[in-house]
């Protein structure tokens, strides 16, 4: 199992190193998701996977989950368009922390899917961030936040302001961003076993999806589409059985 978590960690960690070896992949054509575990042998989970990302929400059990504690204090240091998503990247000894099953998990960076990825009830968001956090021994959670279209969110606008707008830009975010007005107030939560979104769509990836969503503009959101050029989210994945813990 440490060899796949060891992969999930390396993908995580660096989705442009990723998405520029081994096989292209994308959201259309012949290289979609629906094809992704033909594209390359390392990919062959996309298709094999018994636990795979993202997952519609709706039949659940009562855990009496513990809260989720979130550390976030320094910010994100750089954001990158990778041709697949916006990806906020943390600085390597970054203090943004979770605590979940009693151990700290690092944050690592967050990026954004248009439409969302996960689904209630069978219902889209208008768009989805993934916030990519590792422990100790490699393991990945993401914390997943929805966001409704509605009122504009000026916290965004600071990462939205400085996007880049062609494949493979890095930038540096030189605005103070404060992650928690990115988070909803109330962090209750879904939770359930699943894998990276991404090729090579890797398990035993932890999943806390917070129910209560947020707010982002229509001018925002296309902003976005726009500069993806495509939907960027992978259809949802069957559950095989697994229980969503809430």
């Amino acid at each position: 199992m440490k060899h796949v978590y060891s992969k999930a960690a390396l993908l995580a960690l660096s989705m442009i190193s990723a998405s520029a070896c081994a096989s292209h992949w994308s959201y259309k054509g012949e290289s979609s998701p629906e094809h992704w575990g033909e594209l390359d042998e390392a990919y062959k989970t996309c298709n094999s996977g018994m636990n795979q990302s993202p997952i519609d929400i709706d039949s659940t059990a009562n855990a009496h989950l513990s809260p989720l504690q979130t550390h976030y204090v320094d910010g994100p240091v750089t954001l990158t368009n990778n041709g697949h998503t916006i990806q906020a990247s943390e600085q390597a000894d970054t203090r943004d922390t979770i605590t979940l099953d009693k151990q700290t998990w690092t944050l690592q960076q967050f990026h954004f899917h248009a439409p969302s990825e996960n689904t209630v009830h069978g219902k889209h968001y208008a768009m989805e961030m993934h916030l990519v956090h590792k422990n100790a021994k490699g393991e990945l959670a993401v914390v997943a936040v929805m966001f409704d279209k509605g009122a504009e969110n000026r916290e965004l606008d600071k990462l939205w302001d400085v996007m880049p707008q062609q494949a493979e830009l890095n930038i540096s975010i030189k605005q103070e961003l404060n992650l928690n007005k990115l988070l909803p107030e109330d962090k209750t939560y879904w939770r359930f076993s699943g894998s990276l979104t991404t090729p090579p769509c890797s398990e035993g990836v932890t999943w806390i999806v917070l129910k209560h969503p947020l707010t982002v503009s229509a001018g925002q959101l296309e902003k976005f589409t726009h500069t993806m050029h495509h939907d960027n989210n992978r259809p949802v994945q069957s559950l095989h059985g697994r229980v969503i813990l809430e």
